[in-house]
């Protein structure tokens, strides 16, 4: 089918979610802690209706082999919880050859080559998942196989996921958990190299999310999800870290237990969890492979993300954005200067576009131009090559140096210095006189006062933070903290040829 960039037919990922039936698994949960027949009916007519009009490998749902994927694992949890109940078995009976044709479909059609991303991790699960609930080997092997072997290869030893946004890196973490969960449960061996990787990658996502739940995210994110027996709107980065936090014996995240870990856990593994000491967290966080860097104060009020990566996972960068040596400043839990979001992904380009630009992130754009070279809605040619110089704690905070040849032959060096309180200052060199823009993307709300050579920031009519720039005028910018949803910000701009110094000061 041809769905992509087709604004007349809309983002196909509006029918994906949809179909990845998480309502099937809460139905199913619901009757089985209930005995309430409604919610059975409910789920066998949804059933019914949905193979009357979806058959196996025909129309919109059956593009995506990983969203068959995602949707068979719901599948699996549905049978599941009905299992043990008085669910007929003709009923069960069409929801096993469902699973097993679609996981047959999966393990013959799994993602490779380019678009093994997160993708094939997700269709891996879910070859396992399948392969464990109806005992076949051949698909349990076939997946352990795959999630071990791309373990090294999908993520830098840091353990930053290489396809450099936050969001796919949860979404990765939990098709391992979900996976690992399963093993363990089954009395199956976990491969050995998973739990100290794992290990990292917890790590480095509890590093990105600040005292109050604010989180720095940098690339693409769509909200993606593998399992939600709760409903609603959930704290995935919380759950993920919860899922395997219990999983490892670590806690890496306070906070009451998501739901659905609840029924994949007993209680006594929940309760052993919760009285566990959250891992301390640094100061200063510098993932130098990684490309990223967490910054934050000593009462932990003010979150920095500073983006010093490569644009992307392997040749295509699908998730990546051109926003190289750009950062993210939250303070008291709030957004102050923001990256831009993601928008939308499978229809209207030129805003799919609008949102991965350089001038629209908090970073400098030269002659108009982008860091990196955009190709198609998830694929880039010439791609900015980013490197953190160097980094220097001192007891009066730290400074990191840092550049990249998105411009080249011209380089932009950035230096960027927080005293670990209050202060930042921002430095950008130019190797040669250019048309250069350093922006800096406000959060929706905060209004800028021009006084004399500062502006002022204000929240709430209460001033948050001061800038002390020069020759720059107030932008316009759209900004989008959630799936398909936009608004308009204020931004900052600042135009020099050689080298332009801010100072930002927080109230």
């Amino acid at each position: 089918l041809e769905y992509k960039q087709r604004d007349d037919i809309g983002d196909a990922r509006t029918n994906w979610e949809l179909n990845r039936h998480f309502q099937f698994a809460l139905l199913a949960k619901d009757y089985a802690a209930s005995g309430n027949q409604k919610y059975l009916e409910e789920l066998e007519s949804l059933f019914k209706d949905w193979n009357a009009n979806s058959p196996f490998l025909h129309g919109i749902s059956w593009t995506s082999v990983m969203e068959v994927a995602i949707r068979c694992s719901n599948w699996c949890y549905a049978y599941g919880f009905l299992a043990h109940t008085k669910a007929s078995e003709k009923f069960l009976e069409k929801l096993h050859i469902g699973i097993i044709n679609m996981t047959d479909y999966i393990a013959n059609h799994y993602s490779r080559f380019s678009s093994a991303n997160n993708h094939l991790i997700v269709e891996a699960f879910a070859i396992g998942q399948s392969g464990i609930l109806f005992d076949h080997k051949e698909w349990v092997d076939l997946a352990l196989n795959l999630l071990t072997r791309e373990l090294p290869l999908q993520n830098y030893s840091d353990g930053v996921n290489k396809e450099l946004s936050l969001h796919y890196q949860s979404f990765y973490m939990e098709a391992m958990g979900l996976m690992m969960r399963l093993l363990v449960k089954n009395d199956l061996a976990v491969p050995s190299s998973w739990k100290p990787m794992l290990q990292k990658m917890c790590r480095y996502v509890a590093d990105c999310i600040g005292k109050y739940g604010d989180v720095v995210v940098f690339g693409d994110d769509d909200e993606g999800k593998i399992l939600d027996l709760q409903g609603g709107d959930i704290e995935h980065y919380k759950y993920v870290l919860q899922l395997i936090g219990i999983l490892l014996g670590e806690k890496y995240i306070d906070g009451e237990i998501t739901e659905t870990l609840s029924w994949l856990f007993t209680k006594e593994e929940i309760t052993e969890y919760e009285q566990k000491t959250r891992c301390s967290l640094e100061q200063y966080c510098i993932y130098k492979e990684g490309g990223n860097s967490i910054l934050r104060s000593l009462d932990s009020e003010v979150l920095i993300g500073v983006d010093h990566a490569a644009l992307g996972f392997g040749s295509i960068a699908a998730h990546g954005h051109a926003d190289a040596l750009s950062f993210q400043l939250f303070y008291q839990g709030k957004p102050v200067f923001v990256d831009p979001g993601t928008y939308i992904y499978h229809c209207d380009l030129e805003d799919r576009n609008e949102f991965r630009k350089t001038r629209n992130h908090n970073t400098v754009c030269i002659d108009g131009k982008d860091q990196s070279e955009m190709l198609g809605a998830f694929l880039w040619g010439r791609k900015a090559s980013a490197e953190l110089i160097s980094s220097e704690q001192k007891s009066d905070g730290i400074t990191l140096v840092m550049e990249h040849d998105g411009y080249s032959p011209v380089k932009h060096t950035r230096t960027l210095s927080f005293d670990g309180e209050r202060r930042l200052q921002i430095s950008d060199q130019i190797s040669s006189s250019a048309n250069a823009v350093a922006s800096y993307i406000l959060a929706p709300g905060i209004k800028v006062e021009e006084n004399a050579d500062e502006v002022l920031l204000y929240r709430e009519n209460s001033c948050i933070a001061t800038m002390k720039c020069d020759k720059y005028q107030i932008t316009r910018h759209e900004y989008s903290d959630q799936y398909g949803i936009k608004h308009q910000t204020n931004g900052i701009s600042i135009a020099f040829d050689n080298e332009c110094v801010v100072e930002i000061v927080l109230k």
